[in-house]
């Protein structure tokens, strides 16, 4: 044994395992596909498949500490790093989702929202987003006037898409 390996306490230790355990956790809620993007040993894989068909809580954990073992052998710095950017994104996206959602209902409660919208997306249909705002204006029942916000929601997302 070297000088280094005597410098790390057990305390420490047992932080990077569990470091090691939280992100195997983290790994195993990604699909497959983006789980097979990883290029993870095949063990480790196996070990996250099954983690996940296991219905016991006990069992879980037993499984996550031997994905945290695993996990050891591999470069986890960098699958740090990819798992830090997916929940980066998923935060962007939930963040534009909600910012959209806002849109929405500011423009059928307030019929001057439509200007500010206009002025914030320059590229947006003006003639579609009217149409759209007076489906739900006359829509006769609660069904319709749910399905035309649908529908402006939509048109939102479109025209807050990057060309």
């Amino acid at each position: 044994m070297n000088d280094e390996e005597h410098e790390i306490s057990k305390s420490e230790r047992k932080r990077q395992a569990t470091h090691l355990q939280k992100l195997g956790g983290r790994l195993a809620e990604f699909n497959d596909s983006d789980l097979a993007s990883l290029a993870l040993p095949e063990k480790l894989v196996d070990a996250i498949a099954n983690y996940r068909r296991f219905p016991s809580r006990e069992a879980k954990r037993r499984q996550l500490q031997y994905i945290g073992k695993l996990m050891r052998n591999v470069d986890y710095e960098a699958i740090a790093l990819v798992v830090d950017r997916y929940d980066s994104d998923a935060a962007a996206s939930s963040h534009d989702f909600h910012l959209l959602e806002q849109w929405r209902e500011r423009l059928i409660d307030d019929p001057n929202a439509l200007t500010a919208y206009l002025d914030e997306h320059p590229d947006a249909d003006r003639q579609r987003l009217r149409q759209q705002l007076q489906r739900i204006r006359k829509a006769r029942d609660e069904t319709q006037q749910k399905a035309a916000a649908r529908e402006l929601f939509r048109l939102l997302r479109e025209f807050s898409q990057p060309v």
